[in-house]
């Protein structure tokens, strides 16, 4: 991903917009944690070692019902399925000759958002650059963490004062993600993207919402196979 400055310093600068939307997220989700009973460490470490977005607030609603923790752990990792298909999608719209070698290390940033932002600098035209991708992931990846620690030590009572503001929170990530999805939409992605959301939608209402993302992914997947 060219450019006259270094392409850390351009994935940092393009990690700019996920961070505007994790900051608040992952406040919330620190907050979230103390009203939970879960103390500051706790959420940090939630945060610094799970860094699942969604999935951490299903894991606070599952360990704090009394969930055994394998049940909690197997429903985060079947919630995060798709993931390990974010570095060879990736690696296939960067070309073969794409450098690969420090992947081990950058992948573990790949989250929606990360994903969506790398992919549509390579459909605008950028090459790709391990240095870019971890400047992109690491601007995420402290945005989250530092984001969740200020929620934690502030209190489960925080937001309180704020019903609006506490119910908009929750509704970023999504929009987050739109946003970036948008910036890729073309007219040939449209049935793909068509095709998934359909399958999410009935996944999600006859089974659950875990289902319907694993629906919705492998839909995704085969209609894009099938229509190349």
């Amino acid at each position: 991903m060219p450019s006259t400055t270094s392409p850390f310093r351009d994935g940092l600068l393009a990690s700019l917009p996920i961070v505007m939307g994790y900051l608040p997220i992952s406040f919330s989700f620190g907050v979230a944690a103390t009203r939970a009973g879960f103390g500051a460490l706790d959420a940090f470490a939630l945060s610094l070692i799970i860094y699942a977005g969604a999935s951490q607030f299903l894991a606070l609603a599952l360990l704090a019902s009394g969930a055994p923790v394998l049940v909690a752990a197997f429903t985060l990792i079947a919630m995060n399925l798709r993931h390990l298909l974010y570095g060879p999608a990736l690696m296939r719209a960067a070309g073969s000759k794409a450098a690969r070698r420090h992947a081990w290390a950058w992948a573990w940033g790949l989250t929606d958002e990360v994903f969506g932002q790398a992919l549509g600098a390579l459909a605008r035209g950028q090459r790709f650059s391990e240095a870019y991708m971890f400047g992109l992931g690491i601007g995420a990846y402290a945005a989250w963490v530092s984001g969740t620690v200020a929620g934690a030590f502030a209190g489960g009572g925080e937001l309180d004062a704020w019903p609006a503001l506490g119910a908009g929170l929750g509704f970023m990530l999504p929009a987050l993600f739109l946003a970036l999805l948008l910036s890729i939409l073309s007219r040939r992605q449209l049935p793909v993207i068509a095709v998934a959301g359909l399958a999410t939608i009935a996944g999600t209402l006859a089974i659950s919402a875990t289902a319907g993302i694993l629906l919705g992914m492998l839909a995704g997947a085969l209609t894009g196979l099938l229509g190349r």
